[in-house]
């Protein structure tokens, strides 16, 4: 179903349950996907997923159409995840360094993580990341976003976007070489 038709459904009170729970059929795995990239832990990711969608619930009638959907959707995803990351550093107390060191124990440990010893290298390498370059990276190389789509998720300029990436891309291969 087009988004156009799912706007139709959920901003139509009689089909409006029927409407969202499309949304949500049409969105929820590329949603988890990203907030799974970002914090790595797979009760966490469906926590945030779930939260995700009940704040495109609370909300649905203001979008505008202005973006696509899924940008929409995006944005709030991504402001979930960075807000939760906060959250996690300031209830700890924890510098970043620590967070990706548990982040990345919890990589280790996780049974359903796939993924051979490269993948898993390249999610510790993601983790030593800052939150912003590391979704940013995520954007670009996981989703193929272009940087006018990523400009409007995260409200920054294209140049600054394209420095983000490569930066995270340098640190990256610096991590790998290593």
């Amino acid at each position: 179903m087009e988004d156009k038709d799912l706007l139709e459904k959920i901003r139509n009170p009689e089909t409006r349950n029927y409407g969202f729970n499309m949304l949500v059929r049409s969105y929820q795995q590329r949603v988890y996907g990203i907030v799974r990239k970002m914090v790595i832990d797979h009760d966490d990711a469906d926590d945030l997923t779930q939260e995700t969608f009940i704040k495109v619930h609370r909300s649905i009638d203001s979008f505008r159409s202005d973006s696509q959907l899924y940008t929409w959707i995006y944005r709030i995803a991504t402001n979930e995840c960075l807000t939760f990351l906060n959250k996690k550093r300031r209830r700890f107390f924890l510098p970043l360094e620590d967070v990706s060191l548990h982040l990345a124990a919890k990589l280790d440990s996780s049974s359903d993580m796939t993924g051979d010893d490269i993948q898993k290298k390249l999610q510790k390498a993601l983790l030593k990341l800052p939150d912003k370059q590391r979704l940013v990276f995520n954007m670009k190389y996981f989703e193929d976003l272009t940087y006018e789509d990523m400009a409007e998720v995260t409200k920054t300029s294209v140049g600054a976007l394209k420095a983000s990436y490569h930066l995270a891309v340098k640190k990256i291969e610096d991590y790998l070489t290593t």
